[in-house]
């Protein structure tokens, strides 16, 4: 090419929960059964949407303003709708113009860090979501800048790791939480956001807070939404129905902006995002209407309450098969649904092996552990031998080794047998 076509931080682009796909689809090739852990899409995991919700989709679909443009900004009665709905919190109040709906988060958060000055960082925890710390790193051509979650501690921040990054890098502008948090499952506690609403005061700073699964909690956890608790700092808060519904194929998200009048930069940057999104035209139109009908519908929060139970009972079910296992650290989960659950210092090492029976898929695993991580040989070992298929947490921009499962499985048989052969599969490649 005449000219260099990426730019420098095209490289931090990565997303490992799909790129083991790719392995997955070549032992289905050779007869493999995959047992799909890698990522978080209940539909795939067997969830059944009830008729209620499919009778209301239906008949949006016969309405012909559904197929067509809305604002911009997203239909304004869904966002008044929306705006309400924060408000009932206490906190901090929006309006319906501090909305701004996307194709899904995964549009709002690549559009919000790429209209960031590139030198401006954003700190969000580690293990990292994919999502964000590819999209904030890729902006910055570097690498990401993360705070520890510590899995000694409940996987909460370690505040002292957090406020020296924040104290002693002037470039960060922005404090990530995700909460609950993706991939660990932990429920950030109201003192630890309390903190770091401080902190931001404190360096001036705002935050942004993905609470993509705020209404998925369990075993007795509360999710605290950044408007309660954000006083008078900025921040963005990025919602949607992905997993809340759940529907991920409708690809509606939003942002919601708080304090944009307590700091003129800030106010730029909200929008610049809004005038982003007329650049586009709008977002999707049906799933935007559907948004009021159905979480202003009485029988929702009941199917709610539902599936936040059955998740809870899935996740004492695998806390109970897995944490036997000393070699592990485990940490019961409280939010979304994930686990990350991490190998303790020395247990892994390069000769660990564990019983390929087909030596195409053998020689195959051979030429893929070449040169990987501990903790994604591990991955690979476990794909080829049993079919399940789970993402390494070093891929989460991690020094830690381990692997991250889904708790999503609504089949009790099917989860039962994949988490049991998991365990006896951990034991037999720590024994080899």
């Amino acid at each position: 090419m005449r000219q260099k076509l990426l730019r420098d931080g095209a490289q931090e682009l990565s997303y490992e929960i799909r790129e083991i796909v790719k392995k997955a689809r070549i032992l289905e090739k050779y007869g493999t059964q995959i047992y799909w852990e890698n990522i978080g899409d209940p539909i795939q995991k067997n969830a059944k949407i009830p008729i209620w919700i499919k009778d209301i989709v239906v008949d949006l679909s016969k309405d012909d303003r559904t197929y067509g443009y809305c604002d911009s900004k997203g239909v304004l009665e869904t966002r008044e709708f929306l705006a309400s709905r924060t408000n009932e919190l206490g906190g901090t109040h929006i309006s319906a113009n501090d909305i701004l709906f996307f194709n899904g988060l995964g549009d709002a958060i690549s559009t919000l860090y790429n209209y960031l000055e590139p030198t401006s960082r954003v700190i969000g925890p580690s293990p990292a979501y994919s999502t964000h710390s590819s999209a904030e790193a890729a902006n910055a051509s570097n690498s990401p800048l993360t705070y520890r979650l510590d899995p000694d501690n409940h996987w909460y921040p370690d505040m002292e790791d957090l406020r020296n990054k924040v104290q002693y890098n002037p470039n960060v502008v922005a404090i990530l939480i995700i909460n609950p948090d993706n991939p660990t499952g932990m429920v950030y506690p109201k003192e630890i956001l309390d903190e770091i609403v401080q902190l931001a005061k404190e360096f001036n700073l705002f935050l942004i807070s993905d609470e993509i699964y705020n209404q998925i909690t369990y075993n007795g956890a509360r999710a605290y939404a950044l408007s309660e608790i954000i006083d008078d700092v900025p921040g963005i808060a990025m919602k949607g129905i992905s997993k809340e519904l759940p529907w991920p194929g409708a690809r509606c998200g939003w942002i919601e902006c708080y304090n944009r009048g307590k700091d003129e930069q800030f106010d730029r940057l909200c929008k610049t995002l809004d005038d982003a999104k007329m650049i586009e035209v709008c977002s999707t139109t049906l799933p935007q209407l559907a948004i009021p009908k159905i979480l202003g519908d009485p029988r929702y929060e009941e199917y709610r309450n539902e599936l936040n139970l059955k998740t809870g009972e899935r996740s004492r079910f695998i806390s109970e098969t897995l944490e036997e296992i000393p070699e592990l650290t485990f940490n019961p989960t409280y939010g979304a649904f994930y686990n990350t659950i991490v190998f303790k210092e020395g247990a892994l090492n390069h000769q660990q092996i564990l019983p390929i029976y087909n030596r195409d898929v053998e020689a195959l695993v051979e030429e893929w552990v070449d040169g990987v991580s501990l903790d994604t040989r591990f991955v690979y070992y476990l794909l080829a031998s049993t079919g399940i298929c789970v993402v390494p947490i070093s891929s989460f921009c991690s020094d830690l080794l381990g692997f991250r499962i889904t708790l999503l499985e609504e089949d009790e048989a099917l989860l039962k047998h994949t988490f049991n052969t998991l365990r006896d599969s951990i034991r037999n490649y720590l024994d080899s």
